[in-house]
């Protein structure tokens, strides 16, 4: 590839991805031309439209730049990107590179004192979290994020204090996060997931051990306790943290105040009284534990971190609260994988204890909804009533036999409902007071405004 600093156009092909969006960002700030396609008009391509990207939705090789050259141009793709892909295959055939985000990302990165966050679920937040503290602090730090933080209202942040410092999160798809060389990355979660790529959780778990195994010497690995990665690994330190029991880092004196948690940080070296995390639930206590463990291991000051968790104000899609009016509350959320449904599920129990608890579910991918149909049963139990939408198919095709049916089929609740986009407005017209959960990966959260509007109705003759 290119050495950055020769390249003078950028063109991506799948820009609106929240990965790839970020780096567009990254290179629009460094005076570089940037543009890209993407299959759908998103308000995220609209904000990058408005920020002088170009973008088109048609794959249509007669809308590529057409001062690209070889010489000094760089494309990026994402392989959600089909293989049969028309400009792709002129680019292919005209000579150009194809370079995957995730080299991309990780040159920007290796050249810097990187932070990573890796897991199968929490590392935006925890990324996000970690980006603000040290944001925050003295240190400073620029961002590559998977969500819109906002705080920033966006997934890049840039530095101009010359900090060292860039937090990234780590995607283990299509094992991404390899190409990342980190001096102090986290690991939060390793559950079985993307067995479309990875054909097996143990293959997952061996993704994850290369991973930690990337970490530069006398760097440090932060994992969840319970985990067992880099036990084999001499030249880097390795911590633990834990809500639940004692580790490395963990909380003790968990308090809920107001819907908002109080708790004390234990660390190896000391303890923070009294923090506050303004954000709503019990998993973000513990994703704060392990953005906190990564702020401290970097070198913020104990205080410019009590002060950043005050001050953070999350994630959109993640725990987002989207309505609060006393009669519903309504709570958008990225939600995706059993455990995922689960750890937001029972946070919501938390907080609103006593309170009817509908959930709205869109699962993402045939794969996923095949291999842990089970799964998502079991957690969407823990609502008082269900409502299914259809799958959201993102880069696959259909599978044969495999629907929403075989998640609804297995639920034991008989509040249950299967239904189509379209149709969930109108039956969430009929919803009755209590706390509304939309949960799903792919374009649910386009039904928000829709089902919000119709709660905001209730009552109206």
């Amino acid at each position: 590839m290119h050495k950055l600093t020769d390249i003078k156009q950028v063109y991506f092909l799948g820009i609106g991805g929240i990965g790839m969006s970020a780096l567009a960002r990254y290179f629009a700030s460094q005076g570089i031309a940037v543009s890209g396609y993407d299959r759908t008009s998103t308000e995220l391509t609209l904000q990058l439209e408005s920020e002088g990207i170009a973008v088109h939705y048609h794959d249509d090789p007669d809308q590529l730049p057409s001062n690209l050259n070889i010489d000094d141009s760089l494309i990026v793709y994402t392989p959600a990107v089909p293989a049969n892909h028309q400009e792709l295959n002129v680019l292919i055939d005209r000579g150009f590179s194809i370079h995957k985000r995730s080299e991309v990302l990780g040159i920007i990165c290796n050249s810097q004192r990187t932070i990573a966050v890796a897991g199968t679920h929490g590392k935006t937040s925890v990324s996000t979290m970690t980006a603000h503290i040290l944001k925050s602090s003295a240190l400073g730090c620029a961002a590559f994020l998977g969500g819109i933080s906002k705080n920033y209202q966006t997934n890049l942040l840039l530095d101009n204090t010359g900090s060292p410092w860039v937090v990234a999160e780590a995607d283990e798809f299509d094992r991404s996060f390899l190409q990342l060389k980190p001096e102090l990355a986290v690991i939060t979660s390793m559950d079985a997931d993307h067995l479309d790529i990875y054909g097996s959780h143990e293959k997952v778990i061996e993704s994850f051990q290369l991973f930690a195994a990337q970490v530069k010497a006398g760097g440090a690995l932060v994992l969840r306790k319970g985990l067992s990665v880099g036990a084999d690994l001499p030249n880097i330190r390795i911590f633990t943290y834990s809500i639940t029991e004692d580790a490395d880092f963990c909380v003790e004196n968990v308090m809920l105040k107001a819907g908002f948690y109080q708790f004390d940080l234990k660390t190896p070296d000391f303890r923070i009284k009294k923090m506050v995390l303004n954000y709503p639930g019990l998993l973000n206590v513990e994703n704060a534990v392990a953005a906190s463990a990564l702020a401290i291991l970097a070198g913020v000051s104990p205080e410019e971190i009590r002060k950043a968790l005050a001050t953070y104000s999350g994630v959109k899609r993640r725990f987002d609260v989207q309505l609060n009016n006393g009669i519903f509350v309504l709570i958008d959320d990225y939600a995706h994988h059993p455990a995922e449904l689960r750890a937001t599920i029972q946070s919501v129990r938390d907080i609103y204890k006593g309170r009817k608890l509908t959930g709205i579910f869109q699962p993402h991918l045939y794969s996923r909804t095949k291999d842990f149909a089970t799964g998502f049963a079991k957690s969407l139990d823990l609502l008082d009533e269900i409502v299914l939408l259809d799958i959201y198919p993102a880069r696959e095709l259909p599978i044969e036999g495999v629907s929403s049916e075989l998640i609804f089929k297995q639920i034991k609740n008989r509040k249950k409902i299967i239904c189509t986009k379209e149709e969930l407005p109108v039956i969430s017209g009929l919803f009755k007071p209590g706390i509304i959960l939309m949960m799903g990966a792919g374009d649910i959260d386009t039904l928000v405004e829709p089902v919000k509007k119709q709660l905001l109705k209730y009552g109206d003759s």
